[in-house]
C-alpha cells in the first residue's frame, strides 16, 4: 500500500499472516534465550498435571512472533517504498489464552492510526494473535512502528 493511503484504510484489516506452529522446540529455545525455564513450558511430565494439560508457551515467545514469524509470513502492513521498519513501541498488550504446546497461530492486523512525520510514517496497529481452533486469541497488542520512507 502507498503511504498516501494509509489514512484510508484505518480502522480495516491491513494484513493476516500464515499460520505459525508453536512446538515445544520452539518453546524450549525461547526459554535457553530468555533464561525463563518455568515447569509449565519446558517439562511436560509436570506440566500435564497442572493446569493446562500440557506445556504452553511464553506469554512474550508469542508477543514476539510480532517482531519476526508474523512480519515475515503476511501478518504486518507492507507499505511501498519503505527503506525500513522499526518497532516504536506498545501501547497494550493482554495475554488472553494459552497457547498450549503445537499449537498454530497467525496474526490479523488492523491498523488504528497512520501518521505523517519528516521522512517516515507512524502507524499503530491492533494485532489480534489468533489460535487456530480456539474462539478466543491467544493475545491482542498495539503496535507502534516508525515506517521510514
Amino acid at each position: 500500500m502507498k503511504p498516501g493511503e494509509l489514512a484510508s484504510h484505518v480502522g480495516k484489516e491491513v494484513a493476516l499472516s500464515e499460520w505459525i506452529l508453536v512446538d515445544q522446540a520452539r518453546i524450549d529455545a525461547f526459554a535457553d534465550a530468555t533464561g525463563d525455564h518455568q515447569f509449565i513450558h519446558v517439562d511436560p511430565e509436570k506440566a500435564a498435571a497442572g493446569p493446562f494439560g500440557t506445556t504452553i508457551a511464553h506469554g512474550f515467545l508469542t508477543l514476539s512472533l510480532l517482531a519476526g514469524e508474523f512480519m515475515n509470513h503476511g501478518g504486518s502492513v507492507q507499505i511501498e517504498g519503505a527503506q525500513m521498519t522499526v518497532n516504536y513501541g506498545l501501547n497494550r498488550v493482554r495475554f488472553v489464552s494459552p497457547v498450549k504446546v503445537n499449537s498454530r497461530l497467525r496474526n490479523h492486523a488492523v491498523l488504528q492510526s497512520a501518521d505523517q512525520g519528516a521522512g517516515y510514517m507512524q502507524i499503530t496497529v491492533l494485532n489480534t494473535i489468533e489460535i487456530e481452533g480456539e474462539e478466543r486469541p491467544a493475545a491482542t497488542a498495539e503496535s507502534v512502528f516508525r515506517v521510514y520512507l
